[in-house]
């Protein structure tokens, strides 16, 4: 049954496709952007500064969504902090205090890659060793104190949308300037594709489920592996892709960040794509 959903966030590359994604499906969509957004039609775009506690409250109020989506987020940079923390503090203060289910966007940065039993279930609290994993593992804690009715979704890289996203433009941006970049060859993640991820998070924005659930896709890709396939995907020799380990780098880094997504997929109807399922069709 269609909803009335306020995505925050919605010129970003998740929002965006989530935004295309409702609209196809019949919802009633408030996206909310803080500077500009994309040439989407038929959504209501409001401007909106999560940092804003009073002003997401207001616009809570006045567009009643039943589901709010927040996928608003800083990787980087001064505003990490306040809008990644701070503003998902906002958005679960004002939706618990007006009853409108949340469901907010996680990350498997928030894990330090050493997980026990090979991979991270959705029991396994955060372990953040760097500053974005730091501040999504305390907007994650803040969500579920605030809003303990909330469905938290951590995810993985996400790639695959009409125009390449931002690990995409990485790689191809490396090969373009021939830049000295090395892909670590034991940084495991699980890309999962933009489109599967916003059908996935729609489907779920009508139930009652709640907590913590891992979406990502099937398929574990180092770093290296995957920037091999999209430089292949995009017509460039993957031979051109420089590999080796992160301990070379001299940074420390999350290694192993294999998400168990085991429930989801037994929970989904969505099928959730791997990188070489989704490259090959390219």
């Amino acid at each position: 049954m269609p909803e009335r959903i306020l995505i925050t966030g919605a010129a970003g590359y998740l929002g965006a496709e989530l935004t295309r994604q409702a609209l196809a499906a019949g919802h009633d969509v408030v996206a909310s952007f803080l500077s500009r957004h994309p040439p989407i039609d038929g959504a209501e775009w409001v401007a909106l500064d999560i940092r804003d506690t009073d002003a997401v409250a207001r616009a809570i109020a006045a567009h009643h969504p039943a589901v709010v989506i927040h996928t608003a987020y800083r990787q980087s940079g001064p505003d990490l902090w306040a809008t990644t923390v701070g503003g998902t503090e906002s958005v679960a203060r004002a939706g618990a205090a007006a009853g409108v289910r949340l469901i907010h966007i996680s990350s498997d940065a928030l894990f330090d890659g050493e997980p026990a039993r090979g991979s991270y279930s959705e029991a396994d609290d955060p372990s953040p060793i760097s500053p974005y994993g730091e501040a999504k593992a305390a907007a994650e804690r803040l969500v579920e104190q605030l809003a303990p009715g909330a469905l938290v979704v951590r995810t993985s890289l996400i790639y695959g949308g009409a125009e390449p996203g931002q690990h995409e433009r990485f790689v191809l941006d490396t090969l373009r300037d021939q830049a000295d970049v090395t892909f670590f060859t034991d940084e495991l993640r699980c890309p999962v594709v933009v489109a599967d991820l916003a059908a996935a998070l729609l489907e779920l924005a009508p139930g009652d489920l709640a907590g913590r659930l891992h979406i990502a896709g099937p398929e574990v890709a180092s770093r290296y592996a995957f920037a091999r396939a999209i430089a292949a995907a995009h017509g460039h020799d993957p031979d051109q892709v420089r590999g080796g380990p992160s301990a070379a780098s001299g940074i420390r880094r999350p290694r192993n960040c294999v998400l168990d997504t085991s429930r989801a997929r037994a929970l989904l109807r969505t099928r959730l794509r791997g990188v070489s399922e989704v490259f090959a069709g390219q």
